[in-house]
């Protein structure tokens, strides 16, 4: 009997294409043996620590461990941020980062910061954008965004904007607001938005754009009328509410929250991370408790999160410098 002898790369390409023996796929990397931490930087029961929780949950129903969420508040997130970046470099320690922290703070005059959030953090994933909102009081006489305009038209520094401070998201789209739509109004800051949303509800403030998060509950009440939407995200959910550039051509604004890493976090904890992530946000209950609190779940990876906090930075320096805003 004769026996013929293939090459062995012949042989390996035909076998390859046989039956059940399809070429295995790389595992994704595991996550970090240790106990896995979410750092979130501001108190129990605001929409930052809501989606710390939530992502929390979700890596750990789908990697099968326990995810730890501790709030560490203080310096606009700073304090939580700087926890991860001295922690020990194996990836399992996170910051759960947000718009405001990562790219407005960076580029604020007098801002001082323990970290550097350019230097010393890496993105990791993208969790959900936050969706802004202009709301006035229920019962006031504003009804739209084109009606708060007027007044402030009518009369400069007449009609007053709350901010959860100086620096925030909020406190520049309102100085955007003012440049785009050429107005002139008083900014009142506070310390957080809820303390803000409140003297709204009171009429001690005329309106605020803010997190929708942190005003769902007050507008599904009936205490603050929601005016006009930052953004197309959530306009599934309020349809009969405009956007802000319906009134003001080209503003918009939208926040994110997701989790970023130490710089010196291992590149397979990094691809480690974002797949639990993205597989976490393939769940249709925590996707529905995101839109729940005003947030629309959005995975981006690292290298498409990175491009998002870089475009946002230099949006929000134009803003910074135009209206020359200095914290101290």
């Amino acid at each position: 009997m004769l026996r013929y002898l293939l090459p062995a790369t012949l042989l390996a390409a035909f076998t390859a294409t046989l039956p059940g023996r399809a070429q295995a796929q790389p595992e994704a990397p595991a996550l970090p043996d240790q106990q896995l931490h979410i750092m979130a930087g501001f108190a129990a029961g605001g929409t930052s620590d809501l989606v710390a929780r939530l992502i929390a949950e979700g890596v750990g129903n789908v990697s099968g461990r326990r995810v730890v969420v501790e709030n560490r508040t203080g310096a606009n997130g700073f304090l939580a941020a700087e926890a991860v970046v001295r922690s020990p470099p194996d990836g399992s320690m996170l910051f759960q980062c947000a718009m405001g922290t990562m790219t407005i703070s960076s580029e604020l005059p007098g801002m001082i910061m323990p970290i550097d959030p350019r230097k010393d953090l890496v993105p990791v994933a993208n969790v959900a954008l936050s969706s802004y909102g202009a709301v006035v009081r229920a019962r006031g006489s504003y009804q739209d965004m084109a009606d708060v305009l007027k007044a402030a038209k009518a009369k400069p520094n007449a009609v007053s904007y709350a901010s959860a401070g100086i620096g925030t998201a909020q406190h520049l789209t309102g100085e955007r607001l003012q440049r785009m739509a050429s107005v002139q109004m008083l900014h009142v800051p506070y310390r957080g938005a809820a303390p803000a949303a409140m003297d709204v509800m009171a009429g001690r403030a005329d309106f605020m754009v803010t997190n929708l998060g942190d005003v769902m509950g007050q507008i599904r009440g009936g205490e603050l009328r929601l005016v006009a939407l930052g953004d197309a995200s959530m306009k599934s959910a309020f349809p009969k509410t405009p956007l802000l550039s319906d009134t003001v051509p080209g503003l918009e604004v939208v926040g994110w929250f997701g989790l970023c890493g130490s710089s010196n976090m291992p590149d397979p904890a990094i691809r480690a991370w974002a797949a639990a992530v993205e597989k976490a946000l393939q769940d249709e209950t925590l996707q529905k408790r995101l839109r729940e609190n005003g947030l629309t779940p959005l995975y981006e990876g690292p290298a498409a999160f990175a491009e998002r906090m870089e475009k946002d930075r230099q949006a929000w320096r134009e803003v910074i410098t135009a209206a020359k805003v200095r914290v101290d």
